[in-house]
């Protein structure tokens, strides 16, 4: 078996795989959203501050999308699409109305740890674009109010027409090797002994790879072979709202010299001490957890040597 079948195998990311339509046709018609919403099997997810609220057995908390529950909806209501049970919408609410079979408001990366794997991409999809509309109120053209449009999809401008798309920042996340170590950095805030991998945001007209050799320079002083730069996947990450791109990035010159602005260290790590790392069984070294990019590309690179 090659390298991309046992890359292939492996289970999606967290926050990627949504097992929901998102129903672009009907959300350029407003009659079509609205009978949505008047239907007997349509669900809101609440969410408090960007965190879901979930039951006590680890999953996201449905409420029926009902008179009363509409009643304590802040707006905008935002229309996910549909799963086979019915229509699914998401919105913060005005004050929590939590059943006693429900815990409230599980921190979000916490939470992501907790649910079923396909739920973690329908909240990131939520969390996301709540976060978008309550930062997007008015029109970058004209600075007039904008209304939520395609049942969230997208804010528009009466004043001037101008529409307005949600954003997803790209953000390259690397391992950059020399032969079989890879480099990881810190940042002082992080508990004591966590290494991650290092990443950074595409800047206009840039290139990943650019990005990727670019944050490698400027933050740890390592060269990348940019040409050996490889793609490995990407992951939603709604921290906002990010596409993290994970990659590869062989280095032609490996002398680290680490931007204290940025980090607090760099080094490189062996495959064994990462794989002990991996296992919880090293003194010294942690990695994050199972929902960070960073961590499936240690994971990867220790175990299928990508």
């Amino acid at each position: 078996m090659n390298d991309r079948s046992r890359l292939a195998g492996r289970k999606p990311m967290v926050f990627a795989g949504s097992p929901i339509d998102r129903c672009e046709i009907s959300r350029r018609d407003e009659g079509a959203l609205a009978a949505l919403q008047d239907a007997p099997s349509a669900r809101v997810l609440f969410l408090h501050a960007g965190d879901p609220a979930m039951t006590r057995e680890g999953r996201l908390d449905w409420r029926p999308l009902d008179a009363a529950v509409k009643a304590v909806i802040r707006p905008p209501l935002i229309f996910l699409g549909q799963d086979q049970h019915g229509p699914l919408f998401a919105a913060e609410a005005i004050a929590d109305q939590i059943h006693p079979d429900t815990t409230p408001h599980i921190e979000a990366r916490r939470a992501a740890m907790m649910l079923p794997h396909e739920e973690t991409a329908i909240f990131a999809q939520a969390k996301s674009l709540l976060a978008w509309h309550d930062r997007h109120g008015f029109c970058a053209n004209c600075g007039s109010s904008t209304r939520v449009a395609a049942g969230g999809a997208k804010r528009a401008c009466p004043a001037c027409g101008a529409e307005h798309f949600p954003r997803v920042d790209p953000v390259v996340i690397m391992l950059a090797t020399d032969g079989d170590r890879c480099l990881l950095g810190r940042q002082a805030a992080w508990p004591m002994g966590m290494w991650s991998a290092l990443a950074g945001f595409v800047e206009p007209a840039e290139t990943l790879e650019e990005a990727c050799a670019r944050e490698l320079r400027e933050e740890a002083g390592v060269e990348a072979d940019i040409a050996a730069i490889r793609y490995i996947f990407t992951q939603p990450w709604p921290f906002p709202s990010s596409i993290m791109v994970g990659l590869v990035a062989p280095v032609a010159r490996n002398a680290v010299k680490v931007d204290t602005h940025e980090l607090e260290d760099a080094r490189w790590f062996s495959r064994d001490e990462l794989r002990i790392a991996l296992e919880g069984g090293h003194p010294m070294i942690n990695v994050p957890p199972s929902i960070a990019v960073a961590r499936r590309l240690v994971e990867l690179w220790v175990d299928v040597a990508i």
